[in-house]
């Protein structure tokens, strides 16, 4: 019985405490109108990040991105143009950037990756934006850091189809790519040094100061209202149990379809649904997949490792039935989404020379 009342009185705490903290922010952004009432904008705006740092707004299970890359910036400068380089593919159609597109949330609108000769692979491609925070590469991870993660594509007969000889027959031809790598690596054009300036590129794409990753800092202006709302549900029905970290996810495995079948109620079966077990072939790591990351995720549909998601709202509601056993009624779905929208940074740094930030890449 004291259990029950303890947690009747949690319950009974994260609700108002929710409700309060929505009134004070909405008294807040009517008092900021008040040039004269300074002091008490101030003292509002303290209140509200008191409230949203107590339950159930916890912020412990997260960390901001970093404002700064720690990417070597030539070497980033010189696997930018091998990123964008076609003759990185077997036929010289594609390029990294061809599946990735950097000033479209580092993915595509595909719903799974085409490659060479208008081959349809079988998975979603993931964002390369902020990968280098994710604990594994790849949907089954099997790649254990970004190095290891170029591998994949360029030998795979559905990608790029080539091998690393063919890559330097080509580059090696370029007066002007030799000519870069001998002045900054010792080794100059060689297989190593272009994994290497790839991957320095790759850590430069991190997209900073979100509204989420201001109101992780302290401000807490940064998020609306309904964002609030929404973050607060995310935490208490159990989304931050996979979703958390740095990367708001990327950080473990996760079982697809923990509270139903998700794979029966799609219709058919793909190889690809096997999951990591395709990596390990132990049973236990059937339907087992690295959890996504959910940054710039506005930006990144199609959804789930099959892209058969084709929005946000969807993907909220599919997440909430199949790994929480909870159908969520439209307006959680839609404090939730408002919240998700909050995790779209700026565009990294080496490509806004172009764009202004990931909300303008839409």
């Amino acid at each position: 019985m004291k259990t029950e009342l303890k947690l009747k009185i949690r319950n009974y705490f994260s609700v108002f405490s929710i409700c309060l903290a929505t009134a004070i922010y909405i008294l807040f952004r009517f008092t900021s109108q008040v040039p004269t009432l300074g002091a008490e904008k101030e003292k509002l705006k303290q209140q509200i990040f008191a409230i949203s740092q107590s339950e159930p707004l916890r912020t412990g299970a997260f960390s901001p991105l970093p404002k700064h890359t720690s990417a070597n910036p030539e070497k980033a400068r010189l696997g930018k143009m091998l990123f964008e380089d076609k003759r990185l593919s077997k036929d010289d159609s594609l390029s990294c950037a061809s599946c990735h597109d950097l000033y479209h949330g580092g993915a595509n609108s595909l719903k799974t990756a085409v490659g060479i000769r208008g081959q349809i692979g079988e998975v979603n491609t993931p964002t390369v934006f902020n990968s280098q925070f994710n604990f594994r590469q790849f949907w089954d991870g099997r790649a254990a850091s970004l190095n290891e993660q170029i591998e994949g594509p360029i030998h795979s007969p559905i990608e790029m189809a080539t091998s690393w000889t063919e890559i330097l027959a080509k580059l090696e031809q370029d007066k002007r790519v030799i000519e870069e790598f001998d002045k900054i690596y010792p080794k100059g054009l060689h297989r190593e040094s272009v994994i290497d300036a790839i991957v320095e590129f790759e850590k430069s794409l991190i997209t900073p100061n979100s509204a989420f990753d201001q109101f992780l800092r302290g401000d807490a202006s940064a998020l609306s209202a309904r964002q609030l709302a929404g973050y607060q549900k995310f935490d208490t029905l159990g989304c931050v149990a996979c979703h958390q970290g740095r990367n708001i996810g990327g950080n473990m495995f996760q079982s697809l379809g923990i509270a139903g079948d998700y794979f029966k109620a799609r219709g058919g079966f793909l190889n690809s649904d096997l999951g990591r077990y395709n990596v390990t072939k132990r049973e236990q790591d059937k339907y087992v997949f690295r959890v996504p990351s959910l940054r710039n995720v506005e930006l990144t549909a199609p959804y789930f490792h099959d892209g058969a998601v084709p929005t946000l709202e969807e993907a909220v509601r599919k997440m909430a039935k199949y790994q929480l056993g909870r159908n969520l009624v439209a307006e959680d779905v839609e404090d939730i989404v408002e919240f998700l929208k909050a995790l779209t940074g700026q565009l990294p740094v080496s490509l806004q020379s172009v764009r202004g930030t990931a909300n303008e890449a839409q």
